[in-house]
């Protein structure tokens, strides 16, 4: 039996656990989140055994889990991954991996000679009719691949706790916090890496009239890439 150990129980941390339930052999022992009611509708989903910490450091000492999946803001993301990737545990990490080059660099130099699992959510490609593309075009089934285009149109972000997800700051972006999924499958069914990059965008409708603590809300709703 694997014991996991998720840090961070809002809407994906729980979505997690959810989906935990499903996988023989795996069961979630612990959680932590700051979040008195992220913490509450997590212990009412999971039950009264379940450990529960406010601090992920807590629950990294425990000694009561085998792995951890990190389901915490964007911008927490760096500072969580150094104190995980410090210990043998095997690390799930949601996308994405960080806010900004710099912490995605430092993470993967952290993540060097670990014995531990280092995956990063990148659920998207797994998706049946996304993994059956991804397969036909591997096997050759439309010849050689001269261009991937995606696009999405989608509802406005749904709220998070304290309103992080309005911010570039916390977020690194629009960009960043929900295309990544896009990136991703383009180098991955292209099996090549971007030479350039352009990339131009604006806010028209969505968090236009959104401020929240007395800051306007700053994320993109509208991009080419």
């Amino acid at each position: 039996m694997v014991r996991y150990g998720i840090i961070g129980v809002g809407a994906m941390g729980r979505e997690h656990a959810e989906n935990l339930r499903f996988i023989d052999g795996a069961t979630v022992t612990a959680i932590s989140d700051p979040d008195e009611g992220s913490r509450s509708l997590a212990t009412k989903q999971l039950g009264s055994e379940v450990k529960v910490f406010t601090d992920h450091n807590q629950l990294l000492d425990s000694g009561l889990v085998d792995a951890v999946i990190i389901a915490t803001p964007n911008y927490t993301h760096v500072d969580v991954l150094k104190d995980a990737l410090a210990t043998p545990l095997h690390v799930f990490i949601e996308k994405p991996l960080c806010t900004t080059i710099d912490d995605c660099l430092k993470v993967i130099e952290w993540s060097k000679n670990r014995t531990g699992l280092v995956w990063m959510g990148l659920e998207y490609r797994y998706m049946p009719p996304v993994a059956e593309l991804i397969s036909i075009v591997h096997n050759g089934g439309v010849g050689e691949v001269q261009q991937v285009t995606i696009r999405e149109h989608r509802e406005p972000f749904y709220p998070k706790v304290g309103n992080w997800n309005r911010y570039t700051g916390k977020t690194g972006g629009t960009l960043v916090e929900k295309c990544c999924h896009y990136f991703n499958l383009m180098d991955h069914i292209s099996g090549e890496r971007p030479i350039r990059v352009f990339a131009s965008g604006g806010q028209r409708v969505n968090f236009l009239n959104e401020v929240h603590d007395g800051k306007p809300a700053d994320m993109l709703d509208s991009a080419y890439v």
